[in-house]
């Protein structure tokens, strides 16, 4: 399981449970080029970049469908391959630290978590405004993760 360090943060999670092998589920998840066929709710602003420990990756996210997308740049933490990947995105007064997971729990069924912790003084104040939309983006993005996997 990914971890993370640090204090006790204010959590947003959401899982869902995929009728696909975990391998296919995480080539969709990892490769963001792939995104764009099933992703409505996190972009990918550099195709290039993969998912690297120690590097950044820029990303936007559209937490309601028809929104502008907000971009950020995220550095990755840790990747698992097959598992997961960690990353945290920091603007002054408001830190996100992001991790997808990917668990085997049978035969061709994967359960997909998608955890966001977020701090900061900001981060604290800006929660009661983006939570809903937020949980609203997460949920879509496990339900999208889960028509793509299914199909392949």
């Amino acid at each position: 399981m990914l971890t993370s360090k640090g204090l006790s943060m204010p959590t947003l999670y959401t899982e869902i449970v995929i009728e696909a092998p975990r391998q296919a589920v995480w080539e969709s998840l990892v490769y963001k080029d792939r995104w764009r066929f099933w992703n409505t709710f996190l972009y990918d602003c550099s195709p290039r970049a993969g998912f690297v420990p120690g590097k950044e990756v820029l990303l936007a996210v559209r937490r309601v469908p028809g929104d502008e997308p907000i971009e950020f740049r995220a550095k990755v933490r840790e990747v698992m391959d097959g598992y997961g990947v960690q990353w945290r995105a920091v603007i002054p007064g408001f830190t996100s630290e992001v991790s997808m997971e990917l668990q085997e729990i049978g035969p061709d069924r994967t359960k997909y978590l998608y955890q966001e912790k977020i701090s900061g003084a900001i981060g604290r104040f800006a929660l009661s405004f983006i939570r809903h939309d937020q949980m609203r983006g997460m949920r879509r993005m496990a339900q999208e993760l889960k028509q793509y996997s299914e199909v392949l």
